[in-house]
């Protein structure tokens, strides 16, 4: 059948989220915390498994943020960092590196080697762009520590990340590049775009081809609290250059798009020949449950453009890529997974396969 994967966050339970507060202010122990999140991972790994997902994630239940995990207890940080605004209003926050060398805290390859044991299929795990870290490091520098030694470092602590995922046993590792998006637009000259894509490939040219084939990039206009910060910003001012990444797989958010076919045009203009394309045939944004009917009908329209070995289905997003977010329910969580899946093996079905 046509491939497909999750992209990999899911709301964390409420029994979870009580326990990280308990713990913040110090009235359960770390190792109550530590038994909590295992607790999420289990029931997470059991749900994705229930909707016949062939790919299942540990759904991010340990993740601060699907963009802080590595730096989470690093100590020279300060909280005036990188501001991120989306469309209704809100904000994330990046925190700002006051001192190096800068180093990884968590490697994302812990957190699948702590959730193997309750899958009983393949698994994928998310890491963070080295593009995305770099916007740790302030304009006005590092005393002692040049951008460029940061750089390097990175690119090293970015490296290990990956090797991390592969060397505990992941079936593919899928770097986030939902900045890629909005890069365009703070930059419409794409300066900054291709400061990000040549960084990225700093990292991807250290792996071996065959790597690569297990390697993927992600990419949304992000989304946070059922809003995005970048949606504005056309995907033909994207796409041509985050196809440059050195991947086997890429990831695409399709289905909130007002124009589906037009993208699908240009992807298929775009994807080299040893390359797959996951589309997106959900959206997490939208509270309605797509119908697998609905998710068939989404995924032969991409295969009238794509050869059928080379396309695959995804989510638009994660569901909850920030540990805090609960504006999508669980249960509609797993309910779009379900249709995502179902959808799929239509598709395949009428395509022949």
């Amino acid at each position: 059948m046509l491939a497909t994967e999750p992209i990999g966050s899911i709301p964390r339970p409420l029994h979870l989220l009580d326990a990280v507060q308990a713990q913040a202010e110090g009235r359960i122990s770390e190792s109550e915390l530590d038994a909590a999140y295992d607790d999420a991972v289990r029931e997470t790994i059991a749900a994705f498994e229930e909707t016949g997902s062939p790919v299942v994630t540990d759904g991010e239940q340990r993740k601060p943020s699907f963009a802080t995990y590595p730096i989470a207890g690093l100590a020279a940080l300060a909280p005036d960092g990188v501001v991120i605004p989306f469309a209704d209003g809100h904000t994330r926050q990046l925190p700002r590196l006051t001192a190096g060398p800068f180093r990884y805290q968590t490697y994302a390859g812990t957190y699948l080697e702590s959730a193997r044991p309750h899958a009983h299929g393949p698994m994928k795990q998310a890491v963070i762009s080295a593009s995305a870290l770099s916007l740790l490091y302030p304009a006005a520098g590092i005393d002692g520590y040049s951008r460029e030694a940061f750089v390097d470092d990175l690119v090293s602590e970015a490296e290990a990340d990956i090797r991390s995922c592969l060397a505990a046993g992941a079936h593919k590792v899928q770097i986030d590049f939902t900045e890629g998006r909005l890069a365009v637009k703070l930059d419409p000259s794409k300066g900054v775009l291709n400061d990000f894509v040549a960084l990225n490939n700093r990292v991807l040219e250290r792996f071996s081809p065959g790597e690569r084939g297990r390697l993927g990039v992600h990419t949304c206009p992000g989304g946070d609290q059922d809003s995005t910060h970048s949606a504005d910003v056309d995907y033909a001012d994207l796409l041509p250059t985050l196809f440059q990444l050195e991947v086997g797989n890429f990831y695409l958010q399709l289905t909130s798009e007002q124009e589906p076919g037009a993208v699908l045009e240009l992807v298929a203009g775009l994807l080299r020949p040893a390359q797959t394309v996951f589309v997106g045939v959900t959206d997490p944004i939208d509270p309605r449950v797509e119908s697998p009917e609905e998710v068939c009908a989404r995924v032969l329209e991409a295969a009238e453009r794509i050869p059928a070995a080379q396309l695959g289905t995804t989510d638009d997003c994660g569901f909850a890529p920030f540990g805090d977010d609960v504006s999508t329910a669980r249960e509609t969580a797993f309910a779009k997974i379900s249709a995502r899946v179902a959808g799929t093996e239509l598709a395949a079905r009428e395509l022949g396969l």
